[in-house]
């Protein structure tokens, strides 16, 4: 699915046990005229942990009472028929990658090819090792399991053969809607991620905006692979809501922005999907 033909603009949230429930918010964004809405991961969060919140303090009750991305998602699709819906961060070191890549595919076919694979390695080493994950080698294990569900999405018999990940020929379907799979948008703002996104992704979701020189990097590293920054969705997470700023994102490149939502209960949430629904209209007809 490319967002390029048109300026796109959608949400996030982490649809908690205690904030306005993904059919209600789904039903609300596509009403709107939004046009896609993202879902974070955490399976849980251990109760001793030594990393710190990335923002500072005190970690938020949010990010151990949110629903599993895909069930929301996939209650989120059979609600609408228009919002691109997608995981805005799935912590794929977390998860086996046969099995993610069938949620994957169950969850394109469902949607109608409406889904978007957005990707991280995650920032929670004691989450992620209760999964078995190797954290100094994440980024790798990442990669494996990405190129892996791109050979069952792909292929009728697909095989893979790694050091993270291996198997031998599989059968596994559904297959995608969408050809080659679900785009794959990579959330991260480290010095590695240009050639990681040159490599197996379809996007960049970086938070705030483009540091100094990136998006020379980011062309640099597409173009040792015979790729056209052009061809990439560049979606901006955490999207400014000041039209200057947001005009100056899209002028970056940004041809997806992503608005945060807290969450709360729709008295809370629903006026400000409406403001930047308005934002976004004025936007479109600037």
């Amino acid at each position: 699915m490319a967002f390029s033909e048109k300026q796109q603009f959608g949400v996030t949230m982490f649809p908690t046990d205690y904030a306005i429930q993904p059919v209600e918010l789904a039903t609300a964004v596509e009403e709107r005229g939004l046009d896609s809405l993202f879902f974070p991961e955490h399976t849980h969060i251990p109760v001793s942990r030594n990393t710190p919140f990335p923002g500072g303090g005190d970690l938020p009750k949010m990010y151990w009472h949110a629903h599993d991305p895909f069930v929301a998602l996939g209650a989120a699709a059979a609600a609408t028929s228009r919002i691109a819906l997608g995981t805005g961060i799935c912590l794929v070191i977390e998860r086996d990658p046969i099995t993610l890549a069938k949620e994957c595919a169950s969850l394109d076919m469902i949607s109608g090819g409406r889904f978007v694979l957005g990707i991280g390695a995650g920032w929670n080493r004691e989450e992620m090792e209760n999964h078995g994950a190797d954290y100094p080698r994440r980024w790798a294990q990442v990669r494996e399991k990405v190129l892996a569900m791109k050979e069952i999405w792909t292929k009728d018999e697909p095989e893979f053969h790694g050091e993270h990940v291996d198997f031998d020929p599989i059968w596994s379907y559904p297959k995608p809607v969408q050809e080659a799979g679900p785009p794959i948008w990579i959330g991260a703002n480290s010095p590695w991620v240009f050639d990681r996104i040159a490599e197996y992704a379809d996007g960049w979701m970086p938070i705030g905006g483009l540091g100094s020189g990136n998006m020379d990097k980011l062309t640099a590293a597409l173009g040792e692979k015979g790729r056209d920054v052009r061809d990439l969705d560049l979606a901006l997470f955490g999207a400014p809501t000041d039209t200057t700023e947001l005009a100056g994102r899209i002028d970056q490149g940004f041809d997806h922005l992503i608005f945060n939502l807290p969450s709360e209960s729709q008295d809370t949430v629903l006026p400000r999907l409406d403001r930047f629904a308005a934002l976004a209209e004025e936007i479109r007809g600037g």
